[in-house]
């Protein structure tokens, strides 16, 4: 059976204005689980990048991608700007979907 494909881009960060990951995925929730799990050796494990500040779902996984590479060439307040916005006080968006505090 076929999963349904859901892009998002995403924003992971150790803690509030701590250090920063914007990726994408086809499926939000197996990638979160794969980063608190630490399967991908490199920055997010190396630097402790678990927290879900931010995400945003797309139809294709086309525009997702056009949006993460956008996103990375931002500055970094433009970053902070965007994560609170929508989340000003650095919630662990992770929490909504079921996964444990951390």
């Amino acid at each position: 059976m076929k999963r349904d494909i859901q892009p998002a881009v995403y924003l992971l960060a150790s803690q509030r204005n701590g250090t920063l990951y914007v990726g994408v995925t086809s499926d939000l929730l197996a990638r979160i689980h794969q980063h608190r799990e630490g399967k991908f050796a490199g920055f997010t494990k190396e630097h402790g990048v678990k927290r879900l500040v931010w995400f945003e779902q797309h139809e294709t996984m086309e525009s997702a991608i056009i949006r993460e590479k956008r996103i990375k060439k931002w500055d970094r307040a433009w970053k902070l700007e965007l994560i609170e916005a929508e989340n000003p006080r650095w919630l662990d968006l992770a929490e909504q979907f079921g996964f444990d505090p951390l």
